[in-house]
């Protein structure tokens, strides 16, 4: 697991920058196109005999100019830790604010690289940086060979005739297809979470939930129930997961996913757990009685037993 750093924190050291080969993007949902990238950093890193390190912002870009729309396949904290697994390293993010936007493509790498130059920077064709996204990889290409740098701009990876991309898996987990976008992440779509009380109506059907509240711009997965696997204290288990407000309890829930896990007895409140979603068993639906929604969970566990 590499080191993350925050450019201009106390303590950064500016000299991880200078000579490495670098990955560049902002990278939500490290998916398998973002993997590919950082490999051909890295690959170029031990043919150049330098530091791999995968450079990206401290927060999303459209958390400040596209909040209210707003939706991202992982937090900053998992993105961040995602990419310090990846083999690089070192992960290096820079403070994003609206003044650094604002900057014109010059002056933002400027701002980022004077100094510590990288001796080779990797991205996707589509990367876009400063002022009004104006400068592209031509401003970056014309920046790097006045400052010895190299730049390698790469097609985005393609599965199923169209590109890897953060929208495309989104799009995807928004129709309830976990198994194609499970394929495009290259693992299978995780949510994290702290678990907080519930209203207890599981425990009082015979099934105990973790209750997880997931930010709304992380809600990008279609209500329903799914198997999954959960991660609590270092273990796995399987799962039966509700995402979105059962039907039944429309009117006082709040809860946004809520995680039965088979073969597990215990108290895990306030605890962070982890959920790898992997098939989606049914929509949400309207049950006529509580007795009928009972049996419906029953045999959804039942299949989740025998099948995952």
């Amino acid at each position: 697991m590499a080191e993350i750093m925050f450019v201009g924190d106390e303590g950064f050291d500016p000299r991880v920058l200078s000579g490495a080969t670098c990955a560049f993007g902002v990278f939500d949902g490290v998916h398998s196109a973002h993997r590919f990238l950082i490999d051909q950093a890295r690959s170029d890193a031990r043919e150049r005999q330098t530091r791999a390190v995968a450079l990206t912002f401290d927060i999303d870009p459209d958390e400040l100019f596209r909040a209210d729309s707003l939706r991202k396949l992982m937090s900053n904290e998992d993105r961040l830790r995602e990419l310090s697994e990846t083999g690089v390293d070192a992960v290096v993010a820079f403070r994003f604010s609206r003044a650094f936007a604002s900057l014109s493509p010059e002056a933002f790498l400027e701002r980022a690289f004077a100094g510590r130059v990288p001796s080779c920077i990797h991205v996707g064709q589509n990367f876009h940086f400063g002022s009004k996204a104006s400068g592209g990889i031509a401003e970056l290409t014309a920046w790097g060979s006045a400052h010895g740098m190299t730049v390698r701009a790469h097609d985005l990876l393609s599965l199923a005739d169209m590109p890897v991309s953060a929208t495309r898996i989104r799009a995807l987990l928004q129709r309830g297809a976990i198994g194609e976008a499970n394929q495009l992440l290259g693992r299978r779509f995780r949510i994290r979470g702290r678990v907080l009380p519930g209203r207890g109506e599981g425990r009082d059907m015979g099934f105990r939930t973790a209750n997880l509240v997931v930010p709304q711009e992380n809600r990008v997965l279609a209500d329903g129930v799914y198997g999954a696997y959960a991660h609590v204290r270092g273990a796995t288990y399987k799962a039966a997961v509700s995402v979105g407000v059962s039907l039944v309890f429309r009117d006082e829930a709040t809860a946004t996913c809520e995680v039965h896990l088979l073969d597990f007895s215990g108290d895990i409140y306030d605890e962070e757990i982890a959920v790898d979603f992997d098939t989606r068993i049914r929509p949400m639906i309207e049950f006529d009685s509580v007795e009928e929604l009972i049996e419906t969970v029953k045999s959804n566990i039942e299949w989740i037993r025998k099948n995952l």
